[in-house]
C-alpha cells in the first residue's frame, strides 16, 4: 500500500492543536492507526520508540507544511530510492517503522506542494490546498479565516479610537 496525500493530511492531523488532544498517545494507538489505513499488517506492534519516531515525523512535517523558510530535521526511516521513469521512495522491511517510512515517502509525491498547515496559530491542522492557484491559507475560511479576519478587524478598531485626553475628546 502506498501513503498518500489525505495519508499525510491525516497523520498529521492525529494530534489537535487546539484542543491538545492526540489520537497516537500510546504505541497501541499508533500501530491500530497504522493498521486501519492499511499501512502495517495484522500483528505488527509499536513500541515506545516507534511512537518517538511517529510523533518526531508528524511534528516535522506540519512544521515543514507551515513553509515559512525554517527547515525542520525530520527522523531517520528505512527508505530505499528505486530509480525508474521517476525515482520512488519506498520502505525497507515491513512493520510500523515502514509504515511510518510509507507516510515519510508520500510527500515526494506531486501533491506535496498543496499540502499545508492552516495559518490560524490556535489551529495548525493539515489540509490539501485545492484552489487553482494554491493560495489557500486555512483549513476552513469559515471557522479559521473568519476568526483571523475578525481578530484583525477588532485589533484595526481598537487603534482607531481616539485616545483620552486626545484634542478629540468632548468636554
Amino acid at each position: 500500500m502506498q501513503a498518500s496525500a489525505e495519508s499525510v493530511r491525516d497523520f498529521v492531523n492525529t494530534y489537535d492543536v487546539e484542543a491538545d488532544a492526540d489520537d497516537l498517545g500510546t504505541p497501541a494507538e499508533l500501530a491500530l492507526w497504522l493498521r486501519e489505513r492499511a499501512l502495517a499488517g495484522p500483528g505488527d506492534r509499536a513500541t515506545d520508540d516507534d511512537l518517538t519516531l511517529a510523533v518526531a515525523l508528524r511534528e516535522g512535517l506540519r512544521a515543514a507544511m507551515r513553509r515559512d523558510g525554517e527547515r525542520p530535521e525530520l527522523p531517520v526511516l528505512p527508505l530505499r530510492v528505486t530509480v525508474g521513469r521517476r525515482p520512488e521512495l519506498a520502505p525497507v522491511g515491513g512493520g510500523v517503522a515502514a509504515g511510518l517510512a510509507m507516510i515519510a515517502a508520500a510527500v515526494t509525491g506531486d501533491s506535496w506542494d498543496r499540502l499545508k498547515v492552516c495559518a490560524e496559530a490556535t489551529c495548525r491542522r493539515a489540509f490539501i490546498d485545492s484552489s487553482r492557484n494554491r493560495s489557500r491559507s486555512w483549513c476552513s475560511m469559515r471557522v479559521c479565516g473568519n476568526r483571523t479576519k475578525t481578530r484583525a478587524y477588532r485589533a484595526r478598531k481598537q487603534g482607531s479610537r481616539p485616545r483620552p485626553g486626545s484634542n478629540t475628546d468632548t468636554v
